[in-house]
C-alpha cells in the first residue's frame, strides 16, 4: 500500500462485467479531474494465442485461471514499483481485429511493453488476478482499494457464453469447454480472492437461470438485486446509502442489498469519497 502512489484493483472472472466496473471507475476519473494509469489482466499472460493452444492441447487442465499460464511474480513487481516510485509498464492483449488495429499487433498476439507516463495520480487494475496470494506472490498486499466483481456462478457463466457467442465468435461447445477446464483454478485461484478485497459487488438474478448453458439472454439489471458487501464496514454510513438508492436494505451488518438498475449509483455513491481521500491524501504529500 502507498499514500503517495496508490493502487486500486478490480479482480473478477472472465465474463464477471469487471470491465463495466470499470467503465464506472473512468466516469469517476473523469469527472473528479483523476488521472490514472491502466493495466488490463490480459496482458500479463504468458502466452499469445497460438502457444497457449498447443499447451493446453498437451495439458488439457491448464487455463487462464491458472498462475503458470501468466506472468504473476512480473504483475507483483509493476504493484511494487508503482507503489514505490509511481513507475512501472504494461502492454496490450490483441482480442480481435479492432484490438489488433488500435494496439498495432495481430489478433491473439501482445503489443510491446510501454512504460507508464510520469505524474499519474492513481494505477487501476482490471483482471483475474488482482489480489492474489499464494506461495510465490503476495499481489494484495499492494492495493489501497480491492473491488471484486462476483456474479452467483450461473449468471456469470451466463454473461461469459453470451459474450464469448456474440463478441468473441465462439460455440456454446467451445465456451462450455473453457468452463469446464478452469474448474480447478477457479477455486483454488479466482475465489480465495474474494477474501481480500473491501468491498464485493455480487449480482444474484431474481429470474430462473438454472440451465446456463441454454439462456437466450442475460437477466437485466431490473431483473436482478446486487449484494454490496464491505470487508470493514467501519465508517461506512449505511443510513445515508439506504436513503439515497431507493428500494435498498441491509442485509447483515456489513452488507447492503440493491436493486440491479441502481449499480452505477451506488458505485458513485460508495466509490468517490473513497477514490478521492486516496487522491488527495497522495496530493498533499506531493
Amino acid at each position: 500500500m502507498s499514500a503517495r502512489h496508490p493502487i486500486i484493483s478490480v479482480t473478477g472472472s472472465s465474463g464477471a462485467g469487471t470491465t463495466s466496473v470499470r467503465n464506472t471507475f473512468e466516469q469517476i476519473f473523469r469527472r473528479e479531474d483523476v488521472s490514472a494509469v491502466y493495466i488490463e489482466g490480459d496482458a500479463f499472460h504468458a502466452f499469445d494465442r497460438e502457444s497457449m493452444r498447443t499447451r493446453m492441447a498437451a495439458e488439457p487442465t491448464l487455463s487462464h485461471f491458472a498462475p503458470r499460464a501468466n506472468l504473476l511474480p512480473e504483475l507483483e513487481e509493476v504493484f511494487r514499483t508503482y507503489a514505490e516510485s509511481g513507475t512501472g509498464r504494461t502492454r496490450h492483449y490483441a482480442h480481435d481485429a479492432a484490438d489488433a488495429a488500435q494496439y498495432g499487433t495481430a489478433p491473439g498476439t501482445f503489443s510491446a511493453w510501454e512504460d507508464f507516463p510520469p505524474g499519474s495520480d492513481l494505477l487501476f487494475y482490471e483482471g483475474l488476478h488482482g489480489c492474489v496470494v499464494n506461495e510465490t506472490v503476495d499481489i494484495a498486499r499492494y492495493a489501497d482499494l480491492k473491488i471484486g466483481v462476483v456474479p452467483v456462478i450461473n449468471l456469470e457463466w451466463i454473461q461469459k457464453l453470451h459474450r464469448d457467442r456474440s463478441f468473441r465468435g465462439y460455440s456454446t461447445e467451445a465456451v462450455t469447454d473453457v468452463i469446464l477446464r478452469r474448474m480447478p483454478d477457479y477455486v483454488q485461484t479466482i475465489c480465495p480472492q474474494f477474501s481480500w478485497t473491501d468491498i464485493n459487488f455480487q449480482r444474484v438474478p431474481t429470474v430462473d437461470t438454472s440451465n446456463p448453458f441454454i439462456a437466450r439472454w442475460i437477466p437485466t439489471a431490473d431483473e436482478s438485486m446486487v449484494v454490496i458487501r464491505f470487508k470493514d464496514p467501519k465508517g461506512i454510513d449505511f443510513s445515508y446509502l439506504v436513503s439515497m438508492i431507493h428500494d435498498s436494505f441491509m442485509s447483515r451488518a456489513n452488507s447492503i442489498v440493491i436493486p440491479g438498475g441502481k449499480l452505477d449509483l451506488a458505485m458513485q455513491l460508495i466509490l468517490t469519497p473513497i477514490i478521492m481521500q486516496l487522491v488527495e491524501r497522495r496530493r498533499r504529500l506531493a
